[in-house]
């Protein structure tokens, strides 16, 4: 499998910013598909890329998921760490917006399995 590209840090903060008034308003209007599945992706490379390893699946449908955090790799089947959210939520997170415990306590995440936590890494930007 060929290794991927290093992300350019300016291609991740525009595609994030380009959803920011969305993430500040939530009566405004989602951005186009391609704008919040760029800011998804991009964002979810960037936990990849700092936190590598194979051990916990971060999902965020219908976008994208990413194995990530050192530790036992996993190969087949449905992975035991896995880490699911919306679009919204998983930026959310990711720019500070949402901290973890508030995310798991109102139900906008499910993390499943006992390495499953990815705060540390949380805020990404």
């Amino acid at each position: 499998m060929a290794a991927r590209r290093r992300l350019d840090p300016h291609e991740v903060r525009a595609a994030v910013t380009a959803v920011r008034g969305w993430l500040d308003d939530e009566a405004a209007a989602p951005p186009e598909r391609t704008v919040l599945a760029a800011a998804v992706r991009l964002s979810l490379r960037t936990l990849e890329q700092i936190a590598p390893g194979h051990t916990v699946e971060v999902r965020v449908p219908p976008f994208a998921a990413v194995q990530c955090v050192a530790g036992p790799r996993h190969t087949r089947g449905t992975p035991p760490n896995v880490v699911e959210t919306d679009p919204r939520t998983w930026l959310e997170l990711a720019t500070g917006r949402l901290t973890w415990s508030d995310a798991l306590d109102e139900g906008r995440v499910t993390a499943s399995g006992s390495r499953a936590d990815v705060s540390h890494w949380l805020p990404l930007f």
